[in-house]
């Protein structure tokens, strides 16, 4: 089998003999040292991709302890298999051998500068959720989302997509978002696209009457479709739908811009279904490498809504991949409602 070792050289390979897993931490060991360079005595080696961003020798040292301190466990029994990465720290310097035909390797950096361990982490895209959204609550006036939802409900019936800009104001210190009026742009929807038709110059009168009312865009809201299978619960936005709203956000120009969906759900009591809003900021990440073009934007109709695609390997959970659940984006976002003061 083969076990990947990423390294501050980067990510190499190593031939394990054995396939069915009975190699031991011991056994890889030498196998680093034979087919890689480093010495046995100068690894460190963790599952835990943070081996790398140790700051001391004791720090890695004690990332490593797992491992060194049962050389005898076999690589099946600690979950490593075919494929597994596995992190390695060394000192000194060592030679990387070039796979045969492989062009010569120009010191990164300027001058001919050597890259360093800093240099490697921040080539990294590593995919982390974000915890804590920059608003602390999505408030709608009762009659704006009324409207909204009754006639994508009651005229649609929730049969094709439908979007509008959210407009109101951010409240507080907390930055709580309060939706006032929603404007629903030219636009095409069916169950699994929505294609927004903008008109520069009625989006520019919408926004001088936003300003007369002290008002400004501060979000996007967005139907799924009944039958689109999103709704069935089996993700909550689309990859489509991730990609239209980092544009959007991006577009939005405030830090607490909102985007909210809503759907019909099951109602468990009655069998009956019921309109359900809820409320998102796409991660300040995912508007990063949408601005940065990482993103593949052009899907095919059977690409699993579930997962993002991006155009370069990403690390999510310690391993290289294209493919990002598309939740690892989403940074969930109370709601509320209210009834629209007059000032």
């Amino acid at each position: 089998m083969i076990v990947r070792v990423r390294s501050r050289d980067g990510l190499e390979r190593v031939t394990v003999p054995d396939p069915a897993g009975a190699a031991t931490v011991s056994d890889l060991r030498t196998l680093i040292e034979a087919q890689l360079g480093v010495p046995v005595a100068s690894q460190a080696l963790s599952l835990d991709q943070n081996l790398l961003l140790a700051k001391s020798p004791d720090q890695a040292a004690s990332l490593a302890a797992h491992l060194a301190s049962q050389p005898g466990a076999t690589l099946a029994s600690l979950g490593i298999s075919h494929g597994s990465v596995i992190f390695l720290a060394y000192e000194g310097d060592r030679s990387v051998p070039r796979p045969p035909g492989a062009a010569a390797v120009t010191p990164a950096g300027s001058f001919g500068r050597k890259m360093t361990m800093d240099d490697l982490i921040a080539r990294q895209i590593r995919i982390v959720r974000q915890e804590e959204a920059h608003c602390d609550a999505l408030s709608f006036d009762r009659g704006a989302a009324d409207a909204f939802q009754r006639y994508v409900n009651e005229t649609l019936a929730f049969a094709v997509k439908r979007g509008g800009f959210m407009y109101g104001r951010v409240v507080g210190e907390e930055k709580k978002v309060e939706v006032e009026f929603i404007y629903e742009p030219p636009q095409q929807g069916s169950e699994e696209y929505l294609t927004l038709l903008r008109d520069p110059d009625e989006e520019a009168l919408v926004e001088a009457i936003a300003a007369g009312l002290g008002m400004r865009r501060v979000g996007f809201i967005f139907t799924q479709a009944v039958g689109a299978r999103g709704v069935k619960g089996e993700y909550t936005m689309s990859a489509r739908e991730v990609l239209l709203a980092a544009e959007l956000q991006a577009e939005g120009g405030i830090e607490e811009w909102v985007t909210a969906v809503v759907k019909l759900e099951v109602n468990e009591e009655d069998g009956g279904a019921d309109v359900h809003f809820e409320a998102f900021q796409m991660s300040d990440l995912c508007v990063k490498l949408f601005k940065e073009g990482l993103f593949v934007t052009e899907l095919e109709d059977e690409a699993d809504p579930k997962v993002s695609k991006m155009k370069k390997d990403v690390v999510v959970g310690g391993k290289d991949t294209r493919e990002v659940d598309n939740d690892f984006f989403l940074v969930l976002v109370k709601i509320s409602d209210h009834q629209v003061r007059i000032r």
